[in-house]
């Protein structure tokens, strides 16, 4: 893949002893500044950790047969 020329600049100021741009460059610009505002589908499908298990409703998955 060809190297762009402004980082062909940045090389050669480093190699010349001077100082790299890149040194300067926020810790925040390796960072993922995005947010989820709502649940992805997959959220929603996998939120019950045991699915069978619905204590809310009194059903706990086992059933009593005489």
């Amino acid at each position: 893949m060809a190297m762009s020329n402004a980082k062909k600049q940045r090389r050669k100021l480093a190699r010349e002893g001077r100082r790299n741009p890149e040194a300067g460059r926020s810790p925040f610009v390796s960072a993922d500044m995005r947010t989820r505002k709502t649940k992805t589908k997959k959220d929603y499908m996998y939120r019950d950790k045991h699915k069978n298990h619905d204590f809310r409703q009194g059903n706990d998955g086992f059933f009593v047969s005489c």
